[in-house]
């Protein structure tokens, strides 16, 4: 029949949630900018692939992407269950179902935009998905970090920074937690294809990785005081709260000093 439009491919999908996105960068301010959207370079560093990849994508030139792939691109242009499920299908892949809660809520965006402490929103299985000024001024611009560098457990695995450590004596006890805690989401949610390719990434990456995946418990992490050695500041010791997102499985942190600590007065000076 004459007029009729097949099924959106890929790169149209790819281009129009684009073009689409109204947000800034996590922790950033919005700037006047000369056309809406993200750029591509936008949106291949919060996806974690590569720029070339991406365009490759777009033209249609690629071949069809991995799961883990849509599903990063789906969790970078923050689509909702439907959009993300109408990209998967375009990519030849059925929708995920049981996935990881990847879409923050419009009032905890609020909360995250208004609170005057350090706070990050994580999903379930670590990956940080939106972070405010006062995080970057602590502890530096997340936007620079590419790909699996922006999942906790990765980073702290394969990485870990100088800058953020814990007492030593509770460092065993935070490595095993964070892992034990990454347990719980790859029980929770069995069929997320991002969980699964970071478990498998993480196994083939880091021995101690596997060694603690076999022995620790699975259990839910709920946070931890951290010493930050900030460049200009000096030293800092905060309370690392992990607070559950009412109604789904995403989690805030949370870093806020003692009441009258000269750490209260050197975070005051770092975020005013």
């Amino acid at each position: 029949m004459a007029g009729m439009v097949g099924a959106p491919t890929l790169g149209t999908l790819l281009r129009g949630f684009r073009d689409r996105c109204d947000f800034a960068l996590p922790g950033t301010v919005a700037t006047a900018r000369r056309a809406p959207g993200l750029r591509r370079e936008e949106l291949a560093m919060l996806a974690g692939v590569s720029v070339d990849y991406l365009v490759q994508l777009e033209q249609g030139r690629a071949a069809r992407p991995s799961a883990p792939v849509v599903a990063a691109l789906s969790r970078a242009l923050r689509l909702d269950e439907e959009a993300s499920a109408l990209l998967h299908r375009a990519a030849g892949l059925a929708p995920a179902t049981g996935s990881v809660t990847r879409v923050v809520p419009a009032g905890v965006e609020r909360m995250v935009t208004r609170l005057p402490w350090p706070v990050a929103v994580y999903s379930a299985d670590w990956w940080l998905l939106r972070w405010n000024p006062a995080w970057t001024a602590l502890l530096g611009d997340s936007a620079t970090l590419h790909g699996r560098a922006r999942n906790v457990v990765w980073f702290e695995m394969t990485q870990p920074s100088p800058r953020v450590w814990v007492d030593p004596q509770e460092d065993e006890a935070y490595r095993d937690a964070i892992v034990g805690d990454l347990r719980v989401a790859y029980l929770e949610h069995p069929d997320d294809a991002e969980l699964a390719d970071l478990v498998t990434a993480l196994h083939g990456t880091s021995p101690e990785f596997a060694e603690r995946w076999n022995a620790a418990r699975p259990a839910r992490y709920l946070g931890l005081r951290k010493h930050i050695d900030h460049p200009d500041a000096g030293p800092i010791v905060l309370d690392g709260d992990v607070l559950q997102v009412p109604g789904c499985d995403l989690r805030m942190v949370v870093y806020s000093p003692a009441p009258g600590t000269p750490d209260a007065a050197r975070l005051a000076q770092l975020t005013s």
